[in-house]
């Protein structure tokens, strides 16, 4: 009996362009989707600061001033051949006594007094101390919520660290951006459209500061 033969199609062997474009494709889904996931936290935070920062009004003023007095070892204040006070002993005596935190703004030496100021996120404490009489005196601010977290925002008394945090989530929200705008163009039904409205939403932001921003 004649044998049939069976022809195999081969597949097309994918070009360069084409694998690149793929492969660009999946990675920028890829972090698209997993940088959104990492800075969700970060996005919700800075909108909803972002929102409490334009309406302050909308929240009151829970603002909160203690006073208290107390003293000082004298030793610790004036040292023998005019040499500079006890810093740190001083220090960590107010944060000790009074129960002040934050980080120290100022530390002022004068003939007769010593002012201190400590600074927190939605926080300030100002102690002045008498240096014949050994008495200190301490007006202490503390805030609400709301002021916290706008002072994080916007990175105020936060410290290195939390501006750093900051920094970096700026350049995840940049990352997410230029990501998402990225997978446009391989949406080929919506890329055009897509472009437009990005392209009106700025041009819109531009409007509003050129005729509303003083």
């Amino acid at each position: 009996m004649p044998t049939q033969t069976q022809t195999v199609e081969k597949k097309p062997v994918p070009t360069f362009r084409a694998h690149l474009r793929r492969k660009t494709a999946v990675v920028a889904r890829w972090l698209h989707i997993y940088l959104s996931m990492v800075s969700f936290a970060i996005i919700l935070f800075f909108a909803f600061t972002g929102l409490t920062l334009n309406h302050t009004e909308w929240f009151g003023n829970a603002e909160k001033t203690t006073r208290s007095t107390g003293q000082m070892p004298h030793d610790w204040l004036r040292k023998p051949n005019n040499a500079d006070p006890d810093k740190l002993a001083i220090v960590e005596q107010l944060r000790s006594a009074a129960k002040l935190h934050g980080a120290v703004s100022d530390f002022r030496v004068d003939d007769n007094q010593i002012s201190i100021s400590f600074k927190a996120p939605g926080y300030s404490a100002d102690a002045l101390i008498d240096r014949d009489t050994n008495r200190y005196d301490i007006i202490e601010v503390r805030n609400g919520f709301v002021a916290v977290i706008n002072d994080l925002h916007k990175g105020r008394d936060a410290g290195k660290v939390w501006s750093g945090l900051i920094d970096a989530s700026a350049i995840l929200l940049t990352l997410v951006s230029l990501t998402g705008l990225l997978l446009l163009f391989f949406v080929y039904k919506r890329r055009t459209s897509g472009l437009i409205l990005a392209a009106v939403g700025a041009v819109l932001c531009y409007l509003v500061y050129l005729r509303f921003v003083p």
